[in-house]
Parts: C-alpha cells; structure tokens; sequence
C-alpha cells in the first residue's frame, strides 16, 4: 500500500514541480510539503485539499456504516422492474420506418 508521502512526493515529481514550486501553487508554506513528504501525521485538512488540488489527486471516502445507509434508502431494483420500465423503442419498430 503506498502511503501518503509516497502518493504527494510521486505526483508532485511526475508534474515536474519541485517543493518550493508546489507549495507556492498551493498556497502553503514550502516545509509543508517536505514535512508531508516525509511522514508527517498531522496536518489539517484544508492544507492537504490544497496540495490535492495541484496535484490532481482526488480522494473518496467510505464508510461501511453510510454505504449500509444508502442501501437501507435505496434499495436495489428488481430484474423485472428494470426490464419494464425501459422507454426506448424496440428494433422491431425501428426498423419498420
């Protein structure tokens, strides 16, 4: 699994940016990006959106609880529902034009 500094210090080289040139983009000083870059635990969170954002990178979250939740609201369709519920036309009228 890469880590956090590896995924940061990866982009930033492969967009050709040194850490003084990323921080500037980013907006935040330019030992936050080193500190990042060598495993620093804590860092706020809009400061990583920042760097992200130069950089591309996009993040998801998950949640088992809230994807539960989901299910519970939204549950999943039935084969036959789906299959009728379709508003395109046939080939067979497509066809006959």
């Amino acid at each position: 699994m890469i880590t956090l500094a590896q995924l940061i210090q990866s982009h930033r080289q492969k967009a050709g940016l040194t850490q003084a040139q990323l921080a500037k983009l980013a907006g935040v000083g330019k030992t936050v990006v080193w500190d990042l870059e060598h495993g620093k635990q804590s860092v706020q969170w809009d400061t990583l959106q920042k760097i992200f954002r130069i950089l591309n990178i996009t993040v998801e979250w998950q949640s088992p609880l809230l994807e539960r939740a989901a299910a519970a609201a939204f549950p999943p369709l039935s084969v036959e529902a789906s299959a009728t519920s379709s508003s395109s036309p046939s080939l067979s009228s497509q066809r006959k034009r």
